[in-house]
């Protein structure tokens, strides 16, 4: 299925015939943080699903579906991606979709949920743990995003350079998509290519490309140590964590691992022969100790 999967996966849905608790269904619902999508499916303790930077709800469908058997799985888009808001000068950081995930879970009338992120959305997960530990059971965090440890030769200048340009569109359209297709492995066919539709379903339009650009400058220039550091606070973390690792991975190198380690002790980690989306390139195994972890 192509060129946008919430329209067909819910055209699939609604029209299954299915009736009662647990079916697969999209929804809306309206939150302090603006109006958020998400799909949800199965019964139980609440799962709360975050994608990646560029993806949306879409790229956890099938951990939607894997843990739809016991838990009731909600799928959100983050604001500025997918089908959700997307404000202008929005800061697009980890605090403001932490922010908005906890509104969410009030929306809902949730008092707790399990949280799983993928990249950028374990990153947001993280945060929501740090700043709000008594809305989260457990964490399930696939290659999170993490505050870079190396030198940013970029800061200086990403600091002054404001992701409202990205209203413009500076590239044709036409010249954006095969070269998108280029750099994703598999980016022409497959799950893979549904998932480039996806980004640029979004990155069409003025507000996608701004929220895009602004959540990709705050993942860059977020600091590290300090006061108000990435690695101090991450000392502090209380809910029980997950770490699924890629050993391929380019963008979170497993090397992290070592450092989360060292900062909570007390993390489960699982390294898997995959890249940076564990839960599409081995999804048994991921999914699989996602369940395990959250039934303890």
């Amino acid at each position: 299925m192509r060129h946008n999967l919430h329209v067909g996966v819910g055209f699939l849905a609604a029209t299954s015939g299915l009736e009662g608790a647990g079916r697969l269904e999209f929804q809306r619902v309206r939150t302090r943080a603006g109006t958020l999508s998400y799909v949800q499916a199965g019964v139980g303790e609440p799962v709360v699903m975050l994608h990646g930077l560029g993806a949306t709800k879409m790229s956890l469908l099938p951990t939607v579906g894997a843990l739809g058997q016991s838990f009731h799985c909600i799928s959100l888009d983050l604001p500025g991606f997918g089908d959700s808001v997307k404000p202008i000068g929005a800061r697009y950081d980890a605090r403001y979709f932490a922010g908005a995930v906890v509104a969410l879970l009030d929306a809902l009338g949730l008092e707790r949920a399990h949280l799983v992120g993928n990249s950028l959305g374990g990153r947001v997960a993280l945060e929501v743990g740090l700043r709000d530990p008594d809305r989260v059971a457990r964490l399930g965090l696939l290659a999170p995003s993490m505050a870079w440890r190396r030198d940013r030769p970029w800061a200086p200048v990403l600091r002054v350079l404001r992701p409202e340009l990205g209203l413009l569109q500076l590239a044709p359209e036409r010249a954006v998509d095969p070269v998108v297709r280029r750099l994703i492995p598999g980016g022409r066919d497959g799950w893979a290519a549904a998932g480039v539709d996806e980004f640029l379903r979004s990155y069409r339009t003025a507000r996608g490309r701004a929220a895009f650009y602004a959540a990709a400058r705050q993942i860059y220039l977020e600091e590290p140590e300090g006061d108000d550091g990435f690695w101090p606070r991450l000392r502090t973390l209380e809910p029980d964590a997950l770490f699924v690792w890629g050993k391929r991975d380019k963008l979170v190198p497993i090397a992290f691992a070592r450092h989360v380690s060292e900062a909570v002790p007390g993390a489960r980690h699982v390294e898997l022969e995959c890249g940076h989306v564990p839960q599409l390139e081995r999804p048994r195994e991921t999914h699989g100790a996602l369940a395990e972890f959250f039934a303890l």
